[in-house]
C-alpha cells in the first residue's frame, strides 16, 4: 500500500471514529442526559455518516475494514472520553488501546502477496 493510500486510509478511520463515537455520544446525551430529541436525531445522522465514510476505504473487503475499525473505535472512544467527558484512562486502558492499534496495523497494512499453493 503506497504511503498516500495509507494516509488516506488513516484519515478515513479518524473521520469514521468521529462520526460513530460522536453519534453514539449525541444519542447518549439526548436520552441519558435528557437533552432531547434533536440530540438523538443528530446522533442518528452522524451514525449514518459513519456508515458512508467506511465505504471510502481503499481495501475492498468489508470484514477487514470493520475488523480493523474496531481497534480504532476502542482507541477513539478513550480519546473522546478524555476530551469531551474528562475521563482519565489508566495504564491498562492505554495498553489495551495500543494492542488494538497494533491489530489495526496488522489487519490493514501488512504486506499481502500471492498465496503459494
Amino acid at each position: 500500500m503506497p504511503g498516500v493510500t495509507v494516509l488516506r486510509s488513516l484519515l478515513l478511520f479518524v473521520l469514521a471514529a468521529i462520526a460513530e463515537i460522536g453519534g453514539a455520544w449525541l444519542i447518549w446525551q439526548g436520552w441519558r442526559e435528557n437533552r432531547g430529541l434533536w440530540w438523538i436525531a443528530a446522533g442518528v445522522i452522524a451514525l449514518g455518516a459513519y456508515g458512508f465514510v467506511a465505504t471510502f476505504q481503499p481495501d475492498p473487503n468489508f470484514g477487514r475494514i470493520l475488523a480493523a475499525y474496531g481497534g480504532v473505535f476502542v482507541t477513539g472512544s478513550l480519546i473522546w472520553g478524555m476530551i469531551v467527558d474528562g475521563f482519565r484512562p489508566d495504564r491498562w486502558d492505554l495498553i489495551g488501546a495500543g494492542i488494538c492499534l497494533l491489530g489495526v496495523a496488522v489487519i490493514m497494512y501488512a504486506p499481502r502477496g500471492a498465496v503459494a499453493s
